[in-house]
């Protein structure tokens, strides 16, 4: 039986290859997207990935994931540091939650140090550039396989 994760993406992500690509590379998330869904294929999963610039919207699909998917991988992107919506909605799925983001939040401003969605993650991939994207979809299939 094939396995399901939802990849969800927060604020902002739609602008990767134009913002900040000092930061976040020139790759687009149609980019990234595009390299998950082939490696999710060579996995054998089914991947459901998504992108909102709306919290409750991100909130929804967490809820949506209990019972449809085996594990979510979260880029929560700025409602990492205030969403307790988030978390919350994270702490009611029973699967595998990794949280993953393309910088290292701790090694940028102070206010990004603090992680509502880690406090509810059972991962966290940060700081290997779009890369991260593929690691975190190994690192999720070595815990729900």
């Amino acid at each position: 039986m094939s396995k399901t994760i939802f990849l969800l993406n927060g604020p902002n992500l739609n602008l990767l290859g134009t913002r900040e690509p000092e930061i976040y590379g020139h790759d687009t998330l149609s980019d990234v997207k595009a390299r998950c869904v082939k490696h999710a294929e060579t996995l054998g999963v089914t991947l459901d990935f998504r992108q909102s610039n709306h919290e409750g919207v991100l909130v929804d699909w967490i809820q949506e994931a209990r019972g449809v998917a085996d594990a979510i991988i979260l880029n929560a992107g700025a409602y990492t540091h205030t969403s307790i919506a988030i978390h919350d909605a994270l702490k009611a799925y029973d699967g595998y939650k990794m949280e993953l983001h393309i910088s290292d939040p701790k090694t940028r401003e102070a206010f990004r140090h603090i992680s509502y969605v880690e406090l509810a993650s059972d991962g966290l991939i940060a700081g290997k550039g779009v890369a991260g994207y593929v690691m975190a979809l190994d690192a999720v299939m070595e815990k729900i396989a």
